[in-house]
């Protein structure tokens, strides 16, 4: 029988995940550590899979993360209260974007003005009309015109680097994420790095 503490910070943790996210297909989420440790308020760390996942309004086919210990309030979780993070924790994992997906995601709302910056930077034409992958190769593509791009990472951040030339545009980042690759394989955008979760 599976550890009845584990479940319980199991099915906290699963919960806690789905709120960041609008949503999640499939996740799975497996516990690292051992009863007294967890008693003792640490968790060695989690590993989850999730597939088809929408966080902050983008699209992401295939998220596998795997995170250093963890501090927990384990008192509060017992009480039967909600899960308590003590302190940031880091993580190391990789994301898999489809050329749809991401046409959905900057072509919406909360992303249209970077998926415009990206054209203007690039093409210099807005607005931004569609991202796609063809032959291992990331096309902008605005206003009929278009531009083959190579992902990079570099500094942290993803680059978009012309495939012909000496255009590129560096994406903005988020200073508790590294970026530590990027690079097309099999028809999708496959970024993978470090990043610290703040509680």
């Amino acid at each position: 029988m599976a550890d009845p503490v584990l479940q319980l910070l199991a099915s906290g943790l699963q919960f806690w995940i789905r709120q960041q996210c609008e949503s999640v297909e499939q996740l799975e989420l497996q516990l690292h550590g051992s009863t007294l440790a967890l008693l003792r308020g640490r968790l060695e760390g989690v590993s989850l899979v999730a597939r088809k996942a929408v966080f902050s309004a983008l699209e992401i086919e295939r998220v596998e993360l795997r995170s250093g210990a963890i501090s927990v309030q384990m008192g509060k979780l017992m009480k039967g209260q909600s899960l308590q993070l003590e302190q940031p924790f880091p993580v190391q994992g990789s994301a898999e974007f489809s050329g749809p997906g991401l046409s959905r995601s900057f072509s919406g709302a909360h992303w249209r003005g970077l998926g415009d910056q990206i054209s203007e930077a690039l093409l210099g034409l807005t607005p931004l009309q569609e991202l796609t992958i063809e032959n291992e190769q990331l096309l902008v593509r605005a206003q009929g015109r278009e531009m083959a791009t190579q992902p990079l990472a570099e500094a942290g951040c993803v680059v978009l680097q012309q495939c012909d030339g000496p255009q590129r545009y560096a994406l903005p980042g988020d200073p508790n994420i590294t970026i530590e690759q990027a690079e097309l394989q099999s028809g999708r955008l496959l970024v993978s790095g470090t990043a610290m979760v703040q509680p």
